[in-house]
């Protein structure tokens, strides 16, 4: 009998050992938290986004988890978008060289801000715009950065209601899961 749980207490501490060692090896991986993005293409539109949003006195495009909302949305509706998000992340990048010398993360606030003006206008630098100009891909970042901040939670953006609180509206409630007291009678 005291061998056996000799051996059971053995298996439990090597499979408890697995387990650990197997999520430690997990969590340093190199597996991204992006469903859809890269590193460096999350990196590149987080920085657009919180150009365009802004963090001030409120939270901007950042702190509301926008890149998610848009990275959520490219693995569902928005698959056909993938192949535009590619292209264009990667324009941002080789205008963004062509105009500064730089990657678009490492430049400076203004710079960036030129870079997008630059884009916006339709004037960026960069063999990527031939197939898809920059104001076509700029006015689809403008529209999901949007969507991203001041939509509802539950589709991965606007992280903590961050842009309903800034506006001061309450979470509207979500249809169908209002409780009814079916005790009164109307």
């Amino acid at each position: 009998m005291r061998s056996r749980n000799l051996r059971r207490r053995k298996f439990l501490t090597l499979g408890a050992t697995a387990a650990v060692a197997g999520h430690t090896i997990s969590c340093s991986g190199s597996k991204s938290r992006w469903r859809f993005l890269t590193l460096d293409e999350a990196a590149t539109l987080d920085a657009m986004c919180e150009q365009i949003i802004p963090g001030d006195q409120d939270p901007g495009a950042h702190r509301a988890g926008v890149v998610n909302f848009i990275d959520l949305q490219l693995t569902g509706f928005c698959k056909a978008l993938r192949p535009s998000y590619r292209r264009g992340l990667a324009g941002v990048d080789q205008a963004s060289r062509g105009m500064f010398g730089s990657r678009f993360v490492e430049l400076a606030g203004a710079k960036q801000a030129a870079v997008l003006e630059a884009m916006e206008t339709g004037q960026a630098p960069g063999e990527a715009w031939k197939d898809l100009p920059s104001k076509v891909f700029f006015s689809l970042v403008v529209s999901q950065t949007m969507q991203g901040f001041y939509g509802d939670p539950r589709h991965g953006g606007n992280r903590e209601a961050v842009s309903w609180r800034m506006l001061r509206i309450p979470n509207p409630p979500v249809r169908g899961r209002l409780h009814y007291d079916l005790t009164q009678k109307g």
